[in-house]
């Protein structure tokens, strides 16, 4: 692994479900890329596990990477549930579909998943957020 990246990744949604936004931003060195997108009928926690496999799936080589969520579901999910979730088949769990494309998008890295409080003067918290309510914006625009 031979790049060092760190991620912050946020989701938003008018309405749960209603329309949702997510936002990530990719930092390496001295680079910055910033990327965000918005959908129908959705929830808050689909728009937070999206945000960080579109970050992801934005890779084109593995990476060592830092991922920063505000959300304990994505980052207690992937760390420390999903174990047993597999176990059990699946059984009872929501959003299936993202959980098991966020296994597919993360297994070239090597990820460390840490937990930032939200709204809570992380700059880069922030402008995850920022950039998941601009999506939204834009989308009903």
């Amino acid at each position: 692994m031979s790049k060092q990246l760190i991620i912050y990744t946020d989701g938003a949604c008018k309405g749960n479900p209603g329309i949702g936004g997510w936002g990530a931003i990719l930092m390496y060195g001295e680079h910055t890329k910033e990327i965000y997108g918005a959908t129908d009928k959705t929830t808050n926690n689909r728009m937070e596990l999206t945000a960080v496999i579109e970050a992801l799936k934005s890779l084109t080589r593995p990476c060592s990477i830092d991922v920063y969520t505000d959300s304990q579901y994505v980052q207690k999910g992937i760390s420390e549930w999903i174990h047993g979730w597999i176990k059990k088949n699946w059984k009872d769990v929501k959003n299936v579909d993202l959980w098991q494309e966020l296994l597919e998008a993360q297994k070239p890295h090597q990820i460390n998943w840490n937990w930032v409080r939200g709204h809570d003067g992380n700059t880069y918290n922030e402008r995850a957020d920022y950039l998941a309510n601009l999506a939204i914006q834009e989308h009903v625009s």
